[in-house]
């Protein structure tokens, strides 16, 4: 059990958390409000910036379209809780701190590990340097003005880098926002490779249908000022592109790994059945920053799966304090939601260990569920402000989550 002010007449017991992300933001909402009033526990939230980045749109915003500003303080108003903006540039675990924007250190007692991942823009040469992502609200608005410039001359090639869903969505967007442009889709699987046949093919004759050329079996091996280079098979081939989007793969800060935290070989921090670093259990690590193990795998990283990871996090984190047992993590997915422009879309719905079933949508009917899901998290967060157990319902997964005891 661990010890608090209410015992020793100490400091309150912090806990500090890093990165506002969907699973970080669940986590610090979470905290806030079920220690709101409590003189024992305080809680720190780390951001670089103040505004939530709503990674569901940011192709939305690369297209040119406006979405609602909604600032990280204002929902922490009035909570207890403490924003401080800024870079994590280390962590010491032994130590117990944080460096923020190498001026300002912060202590805990425990940490909440919740940096997410950022596109992966080093292992190709050329990508740092001549690509776009979508990694921030900025990273997308300076796209949006580069494809506005193009749009306005009515001709230019946009080669989108990455076949998965991000890629999709980019394609997309930009295609159906900017039809004088010739988008192409590059990428080793087709689009919607992991959907069933049915999804699939709605998938490829929407993207055809808005003019997306869709080059698939290929592996982009170097971007350059205007063009991207590939490799499909044994040939080569130079692809003119005037604007690049880099959608293919992710990373991870390596400040877990710098830190010494036992991390895996993408350096995600691994957890324990609770969401606990196995190496230093008084790191809590979340989302797309932990490698979670559950029955059909690892987790891989979506806002479905990130936001239960915040909230099972916190609660676990109170449990813990009030000298409770701690419950394991389990997850099941339940839907692959895909947007194809602003009036269409694909919603595979999918078992547990996220293989597709049978049953899906598409369209319009599609379009409506995709928006309803992305607008959901804000106005969750706000709900468990004021009602943190409306945050605490997932699904579980059933059999498919079960490994075994938890240590």
């Amino acid at each position: 059990m661990m010890t608090t002010q209410r015992e020793n007449g100490k400091a309150p017991y912090h806990v500090l958390v890093l990165g506002a992300g969907y699973a970080g933001m669940a986590a610090a909402v979470q905290l806030a409000a079920r220690t709101k009033g409590r003189a024992d526990v305080r809680v720190t939230l780390v951001n670089p910036q103040e505004r939530f980045t709503e990674r569901l749109r940011m192709h939305v915003v690369a297209s040119g379209q406006q979405v609602a500003e909604m600032r990280i303080p204002d929902l922490l108003e009035g909570t207890g809780a403490r924003f401080v903006r800024g870079w994590v540039t280390a962590v010491d675990v032994q130590a117990r701190s944080v460096r923020i924007d190498d001026d300002q250190v912060l202590h805990y007692d425990t940490l909440v590990y919740g940096l997410g991942s950022v596109a992966d823009t080093v292992t190709v040469p050329g990508v740092e340097e001549h690509a776009y992502t979508l990694d921030s609200v900025q990273d997308a608005e300076a796209l949006a003005v580069r494809l506005d410039r193009l749009g306005r001359l009515g001709r230019g090639t946009v080669a989108v880098c990455g076949s998965g869903l991000t890629g999709v969505e980019s394609a997309a967007e930009i295609a159906e926002r900017h039809p004088g442009l010739d988008v192409v889709l590059l990428g080793r699987q087709e689009p919607g490779a992991a959907m069933a046949a049915g999804p699939r093919e709605y998938v490829r004759k929407a993207l055809a249908r808005l003019g997306v050329r869709v080059r698939s079996g290929v592996e982009v091996t170097k971007v350059l000022p205007g063009s991207v280079e590939v490799v499909c098979g044994k040939d080569a081939e130079s692809i003119a592109a005037d604007v690049v989007l880099w959608t293919s793969g992710t990373r991870v800060p390596p400040l877990a790994a710098a830190a010494g935290l036992t991390v895996d070989d993408r350096g995600r921090i691994v957890t324990d059945a609770f969401l606990r670093s196995v190496s230093h259990p008084d790191v809590y690590a979340l989302g797309d920053a932990a490698a979670i193990r559950q029955g059909y795998g690892v987790m891989h990283g979506t806002c479905q799966s990130g936001m239960p990871t915040g909230v099972h996090a916190a609660v676990s984190i109170l449990r813990a304090l009030d000298g409770r047992r701690l419950k394991p993590f389990r997850f099941g997915y339940y839907h692959t939601p895909v947007s194809l422009g602003r009036n269409d879309g694909v919603v595979q719905f999918t078992h547990p260990d996220d293989s597709p079933r049978r049953v899906y949508l598409t369209g319009r009917t599609a379009a409506r569920y995709k928006e309803t899901v992305t607008a959901a998290p804000w106005p969750t967060y706000l709900r468990m402000k004021k009602m943190p157990v409306s945050g605490a319902l997932w699904p579980r997964g059933g059999r498919f989550t079960r490994i075994g005891a938890a240590r």
